[in-house]
């Protein structure tokens, strides 16, 4: 080294070039040269000690072509035994330390890097952390090539070269955690597709065109619309179009329109920025965002209000949006599949659903039909629902459904559908401890008496009041129990959030009853 290197000079170079990649062998490369202007180097390499593995890792390394090894590289790393293991373990170990001649080196130095026989060396300690050691290493071929002032000038970028590999550290541990995600992700679909397989029981029976009309649309990037009455399993074909199509590698997100009232439904679909309201604490991500690359999914697309089905629109149209609170606009790549029971091509003659949202949705509609339509598929369902429960109830062995009973659920009209049977067969689980299942008594709603006729006729009530008023019967019913097992939404064969979004819109309250 000559008397014109500047020590400050010397310490901005090698931060900047050491600090300015989070890539530790880009870092390396870009500092190398400035190294070699100030110290008599022809080989530099970063590493840290992994005692529990008995390993020094090798992190990055850069060197003049022809450069002779320094040490006996192990896929990537140095074992440590013996005087090796202990001279690495000996924090009294000093640092910075200069080795020109073999017969100078500390005792298991030589061990850890044969190369020192032939090389001069220099050692800068980096304290990673309270556990975790690294080490700078420089080296050049031939005796007495550091001296003193080399090793000051090394010892003056310590703090810049221990962040460095602080920082590298974390990002590629964050690098293996993202891959491990994304191995995850590859393998939870697979589980996915397969168990979808067993899911849309009657597949080859009394669903076979919807199946098909999943095969068709899949592969398109359109909107699509599955119509149909609630328990129908409109998820469960919503999950099928996914899995088929080509964006089954990426997010599936779901989002139950008629559970988000219209104050939280921007934040919910498009994020907002941290402040843009009270309680916005920190920046979220919302459905679109979330499902960038893959499938956005609206349940009950018909419960959202006229000012909600604007904004959908425009994001459907334009594909982009910003975050409440934003003023960045973000674009993204997402196909909707959106799902209701309602009519809404009577809605749109209302008034209550926009035409031109209408229209952009009914690209592709697919209408799954009632349970009471494919009564076929229902031996196939109870068995399968019966398999699954009673894994999920612990249960020893899988109990058997009489034929009896096979033909009394077959000829049940099912008003609340596949999810009502799903009810029925886990209810029946529950209150079965033999190994033949024993179900609870099926009453039609049509078997149901009707009331006396009036001499005045009834008042004809809006959708709403009739709405209104089942639910209050239903809640009677079930002594105002809204959750839980013989709630109210149990029976209603709905979500308790959704019901109980439901009570508050309609004004149904226990007084109020």
């Amino acid at each position: 080294m000559g008397a014109h290197v500047d020590a400050n000079v010397f310490f901005r170079e090698v931060t900047l070039r050491m600090c300015g990649s989070l890539d530790i062998d880009e870092a390396l490369d870009a500092a190398f040269a400035t190294l070699r202007e100030a110290l008599p180097i022809e080989a530099v390499g970063l590493g840290y000690s992994d005692l529990e593995a008995r390993r020094i890792e090798v992190v990055a390394r850069a060197e003049v072509a022809g450069t002779p090894e320094l040490w006996v590289d192990r896929d990537g790393g140095i074992d440590l035994q013996g005087a090796g293991l202990a001279y690495v373990q000996d924090e009294s170990a000093p640092s910075p330390l200069v080795v020109n001649r073999p017969d100078a080196a500390p005792e298991g130095l030589l061990t850890l890097f044969p190369g020192l026989r032939r090389c001069s060396a220099l050692f800068l300690r980096l304290e990673l952390s309270a556990e975790d050691i690294g080490a700078m290493l420089v080296w050049a071929e031939g005796p007495d090539r550091f001296r003193e002032e080399h090793a000051r000038l090394l010892t003056s970028v310590r703090e810049p070269l221990t962040i460095a590999m602080v920082n590298a550290r974390r990002y590629r541990e964050l690098s293996r955690v993202k891959d491990r995600l994304a191995d995850d992700h590859r393998a939870l679909n697979d589980d996915l597709r397969r168990a979808l397989g067993l899911e849309v029981v009657g597949a080859d029976f009394g669903l076979r065109e919807v199946m098909e009309q999943v095969r068709r649309i899949a592969p398109a990037t359109s909107p699509a619309l599955l119509l149909g009455e609630t328990g129908t399993g409109k998820e469960v074909i919503a999950n099928a179009i996914h899995a088929a199509s080509p964006r089954s590698q990426g997010p599936l997100i779901t989002m139950q329109c008629g559970a988000i009232p219209d104050a939280l439904l921007d934040s919910e679909l498009f994020g907002h920025e941290r402040g843009a309201f009270t309680g916005a604490v920190r920046r979220k991500r919302g459905r679109f965002e979330r499902a960038d690359g893959g499938t956005l999914f609206l349940d009950e697309i018909g419960e959202l209000s006229l000012g909600a089905q604007v904004k959908l629109l425009r994001v459907l149209q334009e594909r982009r949006f910003e975050r409440v609170g934003g003023t960045e606009t973000l674009e993204v790549d997402v196909r909707v599949i959106a799902a209701t029971h309602r009519d809404l091509e009577r809605m749109v003659r209302d008034g209550t659903f926009r035409e031109d949202l209408w229209y952009r949705l009914s690209v592709l509609p697919v209408r799954i039909p009632p349970l009471r339509w494919r009564r076929e598929d229902i031996p196939s369902l109870v068995q399968y629902f019966v398999a699954r429960k009673a894994r999920e109830l612990n249960r020893p062995r899988v109990p058997r459904v009489s034929a009896r009973d096979r033909e009394r659920l077959q000829g049940y009209d099912w008003p609340g559908n596949v999810r009502e049977l799903q009810n029925v067969v886990e209810r029946a689980l529950l209150l079965s401890t033999g190994a033949v299942l024993s179900f609870p008594p099926l009453e039609s709603r049509a078997s149901e008496p009707m009331p006396m006729a009036s001499t005045n006729p009834a008042p004809v009530l809006t959708l709403d009041e009739a709405t209104a008023a089942h639910i209050r019967a239903v809640l009677d019913f079930a002594r105002w129990k809204v959750s839980g097992p013989g709630g109210a939404a149990e029976v209603l064969g709905m979500n308790p959030s959704t019901l109980r979004f439901r009570m508050r819109k309609l004004g149904i309250s226990r007084r109020s009853g």
